[in-house]
């Protein structure tokens, strides 16, 4: 099911693989700041109950 790209399939096919690696990382980074996010804000609200 794969088209012919001719003399262009290097380029078409690693343009695919670097576009795929770009978003992994892009989804990677987001998921990480996510997770750093959320131990900081865990942080915070344990110091606020603990005052109260």
């Amino acid at each position: 099911m794969m088209p012919d790209l001719g003399k262009y399939a290097d380029t078409v096919l690693s343009s695919y693989a670097v576009s795929l690696l770009l978003i992994a990382g892009l989804v990677w980074l987001s998921i990480r700041a996510a997770r750093k996010a959320r131990a900081d804000l865990d942080k915070v609200e344990a110091r606020r109950n603990e005052r109260s």
